[in-house]
């Protein structure tokens, strides 16, 4: 018997990191209007940026999830494949028993589940708020997301206009702060401040020495805790005081 050829869909790759998805929701709408440009209009986004949804999920789910149609709102149409149809239902499924298990929960018990969904190689996970976007003025595609720290404190992210549109990221939203231990550079005391570059003053909680760094755990107010590396040689302890630098292009933010 001759093997199918076709890709099995990966509906578990393409709803994993967040149930309530801005991009779930633009397939939606081409799937209701046959139209790209349509559902940019009706979620708010730029068509680049529907484009960059549905690719991206058509990525993760490891199958074509619409194909172009001739005709449709506005000249070109798109419709959906049925995997893009399975993809829709799974997620609705998904957000209703996700709604059941959050109802049972309340307080710091719901904060922590909502962010279990999300596997990822990055050690650093701090809940933050955002205070505000800052969109250029002189067509740069980039926008400057200022954060504030639950206890205090201000962290900055530079991501793609895009991504700040497919988040829906606007003032009061709480978002998950992510970054690599790799990105976080720590040093003894205060540093002078330096364009582009966030700077977070803590104590060193934990210490792992090693040949040409060694990896330091700090706790910043409110007792969250950070992981980066500091250069050897250095003479940081257990309590010393510390400053953790991460430039904002590095930093990565995600839906609670």
């Amino acid at each position: 018997m001759k093997k199918s050829s076709q890709p099995i869909p990966s509906y578990a790759g393409a709803l994993r990191h967040a149930p309530a998805d801005k991009r779930i929701e633009i397939l939606r709408l081409v799937g209701k209007s046959g139209s790209i440009s349509q559902a940019a209009r009706e979620a708010g986004v730029s068509y680049k940026a529907a484009w960059q949804a549905v690719d991206t999920l058509s990525n993760l789910a490891g199958v074509a999830l619409l194909v172009r149609a001739v005709g449709g709102v506005g000249g070109g149409g798109a419709r959906l494949t049925s995997a893009g149809e399975q993809l829709l239902d799974a997620a609705r499924q998904m957000d209703g028993a996700r709604l059941d298990v959050l109802q049972r929960f309340t307080g710091g018990a719901a904060q922590a589940l909502s962010g279990t969904g999300l596997r990822t190689s990055m050690r650093n996970h701090l809940p933050c708020q955002v205070t505000r976007v800052q969109f250029a003025q002189d067509g740069d595609p980039m926008a400057r997301v200022v954060l504030c720290l639950p206890e205090g404190g201000e962290i900055t992210s530079l991501i793609t206009l895009e991504s700040a549109e497919l988040l829906g990221l606007q003032s009061g939203l709480p978002v998950l702060v992510l970054c690599k231990a790799t990105a976080v550079k720590v040093s003894a005391g205060p540093l002078p401040a330096r364009e582009h570059v966030n700077h977070l003053a803590g104590r060193v909680a934990r210490l792992s020495r090693g040949t040409l760094r060694d990896e330091v755990v700090m706790t910043l107010p409110g007792d969250l805790q950070l992981v980066g590396f500091a250069d050897r040689p250095n003479r940081l302890r257990v309590g010393s005081k510390v400053t953790a630098c991460v430039e904002e292009n590095a930093v990565v933010l995600a839906l609670m």
